[in-house]
């Protein structure tokens, strides 16, 4: 799959000076990020791995070899979400409605061209799979959850922005299908559609690794 690059609106050096002028204190409530002493780096937990973060270095970083999809092939990705996000966050409870990606402001693209998210490529993954499906959403920290499709999945691609992920087996009838949502309130912590998109898209690639 051809991974399209997004850019950030007004640079990404200057996003990141605006975030090393924060407080720790304001840095942490907002992001639910702890500050690493030894480390000197926020310790920002995403996709069930610890990354460090240093806005004034802007240099991210992970504490295990599992955090090398995220830095690498994921990198523009991972590192423009990761901006963002420590911008905009905002210390506010989910609202528990869920969210299509084409349903957020400014979402209609993801549904035409490059910008559609391989969620058929999942659904025929995992189309007989429902254990696999369940497995390697754990493998990135997810939780299980019950009540939703076939089999369903809680990933936390940062700590403020939970996507859900529901798997629909395939039967004699009809063909396997996987859905994908956000909480209501990723437009208040990400603050842009394509943000939203690279996360749904990184939660999407998690899924169809190995």
């Amino acid at each position: 799959m051809e991974l399209v690059p997004i850019k950030i609106e007004h640079g990404e050096e200057k996003a990141w000076e605006k975030i090393c002028g924060l407080s720790r204190d304001e840095i942490c409530g907002k992001t639910g990020a702890v500050f690493d002493e030894k480390a000197g780096a926020f310790r920002l937990r995403c996709f069930g791995i610890d990354f460090h973060v240093n806005p004034c270095e802007m240099r991210i970083s992970a504490a295990s070899e599992k955090g090398d999809l995220f830095l690498g092939k994921l990198k523009d990705f991972f590192r423009l979400s990761i901006l963002r996000y420590m911008n905009s966050a905002m210390d506010i409870p989910q609202s528990g409605r869920l969210l299509r990606p084409e349903d957020v402001k400014g979402g209609h693209k993801f549904t035409v061209g490059t910008h559609v998210l391989p969620l058929d490529e999942i659904a025929k993954k995992y189309a007989k799979d429902p254990e696999g499906f369940i497995a390697k959403g754990q493998e990135y920290g997810a939780e299980v959850l019950t009540g939703y499709g076939d089999a369903g999945i809680r990933l936390f691609s940062l700590p403020r922005v939970p996507v859900t992920m529901i798997l629909w087996l395939e039967d004699e009838e009809f063909p396997a299908k996987a859905d994908l949502l956000f909480d209501s309130t990723c437009e208040f912590q990400l603050s842009l559609s394509d943000i939203v998109w690279a996360v749904a898209m990184m939660c999407s690639i998690v899924m169809l690794e190995g």
